[in-house]
């Protein structure tokens, strides 16, 4: 009897000597339920880039300004387009009376000092002439029309009027005056003087902005020229009659004066900024 409550105390105190085993490990090192973390990446530093100095300034430093020069000519050239204009039954009628015409007219040119080649044809056509018919419902040719125009150069500019009366009077209700401009024949000379003016008054103004602002003026960096073409328009008159009418009494020669023209430069100019002394 006293040899088995030795035993069996003897086995409880060998459990209670486990447990307190156990427990203590447990207590030292706990239990981690959670999964290790992932080791750092050791990927290799990115290299260093290279520096970059952008300007998003696109302003071009300086003083810019802009000069006009303006020169007042006489024109020396006259420039007028006319032209012959027939109407007929048929294409050979047309053509018959335009050519008739036309012949009379450079005659007229020639015979007033245009020379032959200063004149030149711009423009010739055959067209029909159409119109509706209400009872077969479709476009009716009722004739041809021939048109021939052409471009006289007329250096003498006291005789411009008297040309013009001249080729009315040649041509007849055939007749067709377009247009006439004054220019002058070699504008060199004129656009030289315009643009030493221009180029003058552009730095007149680029100095007088120094001036205010405290600054020296430097040397032109950049120019740049835009030159107006020197040509006069002037709309005479014109028969647009259609069809050719019994003549009227004669007119007088019409007024025609060239006047002036202008030749004009500008000029766009920079200036750089020089340092003070």
């Amino acid at each position: 009897m006293k040899r088995g409550f030795i035993l069996t105390l003897s086995l409880i105190l060998a459990a209670v000597l486990l447990t307190s085993v156990l427990l203590g490990c447990n207590s030292g090192n706990p239990t981690n339920t959670n999964p290790p973390a992932a080791p750092p990446q050791t990927s290799p530093a990115p290299a260093a880039s290279p520096e970059f100095n952008v300007s998003l300034n696109t302003q071009a430093e300086g003083i810019w300004v802009s000069g006009t020069g303006k020169v007042t000519v006489t024109p020396d050239i006259a420039t007028l387009q006319l032209g012959i204009e027939a109407q007929e039954a048929s294409v050979g009628e047309a053509q018959a009376k335009a050519s008739e015409a036309m012949d009379k007219v450079m005659t007229a040119l020639t015979e007033n000092g245009v020379a032959e080649k200063y004149i030149r044809t711009q423009y010739f056509r055959i067209s029909q002439r159409t119109r509706w018919d209400d009872v077969q419902q479709q476009e009716m040719v009722i004739g041809y029309r021939v048109t021939n125009q052409v471009v006289a150069r007329i250096r003498d500019m006291e005789k411009v009027s008297t040309i013009i009366d001249a080729v009315v009077a040649a041509g007849g209700d055939y007749t067709r005056i377009n247009n006439l401009n004054f220019s002058v024949d070699d504008p060199s000379a004129y656009y030289d003087e315009a643009r030493e003016e221009a180029m003058a008054d552009a730095k007149d103004k680029a100095e007088q902005i120094a001036s205010l602002a405290g600054m020296k003026l430097g040397e032109p960096t950049y120019i740049s020229e835009s030159a107006v073409s020197p040509v006069y328009e002037t709309m005479v008159y014109g028969l647009s009659t259609p069809m050719p009418v019994p003549a009227p009494a004669p007119a007088p020669a019409p007024s025609i004066s060239p006047g002036e023209i202008e030749i004009s430069v500008n000029m766009q100019i920079a200036y750089s900024i020089a340092e003070s002394e």
